[in-house]
């Protein structure tokens, strides 16, 4: 294959690229660590015509959950803060507030999980799109649909 060539990718050309540094912001590592993932392979990245690095969103929220500890056992005990198991950990797309209740979009990979909470709830929290977030799934019954 040609160096210059780009690879076919099958993701939409609309999804976000991140520069490694807003990638690492969000990641919580550094910028030298982001680097030596790009380079060892560990996150994807797409290089600009001008030989930047740029980072899929998707990449990013790949890695969204296991940069929460080193090892198994810390990535186990940020699951178990709570006694729900259910918990999706993704990144905050929107968060709309009006009058008492706010509605919080989190996308997980390619899914988007929408919950309504209060206002005060919202803003206590300072929720901004792009910051890190969990939704934790809390019901006596959950429907499977097959699709």
């Amino acid at each position: 294959m040609h160096k210059n060539r780009r690879p076919q990718s099958s993701r939409p050309q609309t999804e976000e690229l991140l520069k490694p540094r807003a990638a690492a912001v969000e990641l919580r590592i550094s910028f030298p660590t982001i680097k030596q993932w790009i380079y060892g392979k560990k996150i994807r990245s797409i290089r600009t015509a001008g030989g930047h690095h740029r980072i899929p969103q998707s990449e990013v929220d790949r890695l969204l959950f296991r940069t929460r500890g080193k090892t198994a056992t810390e990535r186990n005990m940020v699951v178990r803060r709570l006694s729900g198991r259910n918990q999706l950990v993704g990144r905050v797309e929107s968060v709309q507030i009006s009058g008492l209740m706010a509605e919080v979009i989190i996308s997980i990979g390619e899914q988007k999980i929408t919950s309504i909470i209060t206002a005060r709830s919202a803003r206590e929290m300072t929720l901004r799109p792009g910051q890190t977030a969990a939704a934790l799934i809390k019901a006596t019954e959950v429907m499977i649909l097959r699709v």
